[in-house]
C-alpha cells in the first residue's frame, strides 16, 4: 500500500490554480515538496488532510480516501503545520491531555522523552515560547502517538542548524521502520536533499518533476560552456542557465550531452533554482 496517492488533483484559488498533480508516495519512503512560497505546497498539503476541497481529482491517504471516513487514518497521521495550532495558553503538560484523549496510541514517555531531548520548555504557556520551541513542540506531539505518516509543512523553520540536524535525524530514524513514511515541505532545500528518498518539484502550482533523489542527481549535471557550445546541444538536453561573467552555467540532462563533456554534479537546490530560473 501506498501512504500517499494523488491524482489529478486541481485547487483554484483567485488567481492561483494548482494541478492538476499527480503523487505518489510509497510506503517507508520519504518526499520532498520543493518549491518557493505560492508555489502549491500548503494547498496540496491541506487538501491531503481534509481541510480544504480540491476542486478535481482524488487523493487517499494510508488507503483512505479523503473525507468524512478516513477517521482511522488521521489515527495514523502526525501532522505539523507551518504555524503550530496549540492553544496559546497551554503549557506542555496540559497539550499532552488533549493529545492523549485525541489519540488512543498517545505515548506520554515518549513525549516526555522528545521535550528532554528537543530541550522544550515545560513551564512556559505555548504562547510565550519561541517559534522554534513552538515548531519542536508540535514535532515532539506529532512523534509521540505510534503514527505510521507523517505530513510536515515546514517544520524546520525558525529552528537553528544544530537543533534542525537534530531534527532532520529524528525523521530519519522515524522511516527506519518499513511502515513509516513522510511527506514534508521545506524551503531549507538542504535538509530535503539529506533526507528525502524522493523529491516533487512545484512552481506557480505545477508539478515540474518528481522524481527519486538520487536518479535526480544521476540524470542531471551543471555544464559550464559558451553560448556557442550550448547552442550546439540537441533540442531538449539543457533545461535552465545562469550567465555569470565568465561562462554559462547550464542544467542539463547527462544522456543527452555528447560523451567526453565535463558535466558537474547538481545540488538538488541548483536544480531546482536553474528549472524555475534559468532562462533558455
Amino acid at each position: 500500500m501506498n501512504a500517499i496517492e494523488i491524482k489529478g488533483l486541481k485547487k483554484t484559488y483567485g488567481d492561483f490554480h494548482l494541478g492538476p498533480l499527480d503523487l505518489t508516495l510509497p510506503a517507508g519512503c520519504i518526499m520532498g515538496l520543493v518549491g518557493e512560497n505560492g508555489a502549491g505546497k500548503s494547498t496540496t498539503i491541506r487538501a491531503l488532510l481534509g481541510i480544504i476541497k480540491p476542486d478535481a481529482g482524488t487523493a487517499s491517504v494510508l488507503g483512505a480516501p479523503i473525507g468524512p471516513d478516513m477517521r482511522q487514518a488521521k489515527q495514523d497521521m502526525g501532522v505539523v503545520l507551518d504555524e503550530v495550532g496549540f492553544p496559546a495558553g497551554l503549557r506542555a503538560g496540559q497539550i499532552a491531555k488533549i493529545m492523549a484523549a485525541a489519540y488512543k496510541n498517545w505515548d506520554q514517555s515518549l513525549f516526555e522523552q522528545y521535550l528532554r531531548d528537543l530541550d522544550i520548555p515545560t513551564d512556559k504557556k505555548f504562547s510565550a515560547l519561541s517559534r522554534g520551541n513552538r515548531m519542536k513542540m508540535g514535532i515532539a506531539a506529532a512523534m509521540s502517538h505510534d503514527a505510521k505518516l507523517l505530513i510536515l509543512d515546514e517544520p524546520t523553520g525558525g529552528l537553528d542548524p544544530v537543533v534542525r540536524d537534530e531534527v532532520v535525524d529524528l525523521f530519519s530514524d522515524f522511516t527506519r521502520d518499513p511502515g513509516h513514511s513522510i511527506l514534508i515541505s521545506s524551503h531549507i532545500v538542504s535538509d530535503l536533499e539529506k533526507l528525502c528518498d524522493y523529491i516533487a518539484f512545484l512552481h506557480k502550482g505545477k508539478l515540474l518533476l518528481c522524481e527519486e533523489k538520487d536518479r535526480l542527481l544521476e540524470e542531471y549535471g551543471i555544464l559550464q560552456c559558451d553560448q556557442a557550445f550550448l547552442d550546439g546541444l540537441p533540442a531538449g538536453a539543457a533545461l535552465g542557465k545562469r550567465v555569470t561573467p565568465y561562462h554559462i552555467e547550464a542544467l542539463v540532462r547527462r544522456d543527452a550531452v555528447p560523451a567526453g563533456t565535463e558535466i558537474q554534479p547538481v545540488t538538488i537546490e541548483e536544480l531546482f533554482v536553474l528549472l524555475v530560473k534559468g532562462d533558455m
